[in-house]
């Protein structure tokens, strides 16, 4: 299949897995198991700096995501992107939200923990990523 072919393929196969069938498996479990799947997705794909998070997010059909607000202990990121894509009022974001935390404890050493929230009047998914100084985590 030439490249061109495959950058037509439409999300509808993505969005039967994601939106279907996970949640179907998984049930109660969804949002456990997503956001710990999210941490080992960041543990198999490091990055060298949270800046090429955006890069990740769009190569993986995520959407665009970007920084609002950074502060000593912890950082907000918004998550945008075509409303018939991200699908607000219909999905789990604790995959993203896992992966998010992962990269960020990797990178900055310290316990680190994400919480999502999603504005679906904006179709909007914000996420809170907050570290503990207090909690080193040494390199594995």
């Amino acid at each position: 299949m030439n490249e061109d072919k495959m950058k037509a393929i439409p999300i509808f196969g993505y969005e039967i897995i994601r939106d279907h069938v996970l949640s179907s498996i998984l049930g109660k479990h969804e949002n456990d198991v997503l956001y710990w799947a999210g941490k080992e997705l960041a543990r198999k794909f490091p990055l060298f700096s949270i800046e090429e998070a955006n890069s990740f997010f769009e190569q993986a059909g995520w959407g665009s995501l970007s920084l609002e607000k950074e502060q000593k202990d912890s950082a907000i990121y918004v998550l945008e992107t075509d409303q018939n894509i991200l699908k607000t009022n219909q999905r789990c974001f604790r995959l993203e939200a896992g992966f998010l935390a992962e990269q960020t404890q990797k990178l900055n050493g310290f316990l680190t923990e994400c919480y999502d929230e999603v504005n679906g009047k904006q179709n909007k998914v914000s996420f809170t990523v907050k570290w503990d100084l207090k909690e080193r985590i040494l390199a594995k």
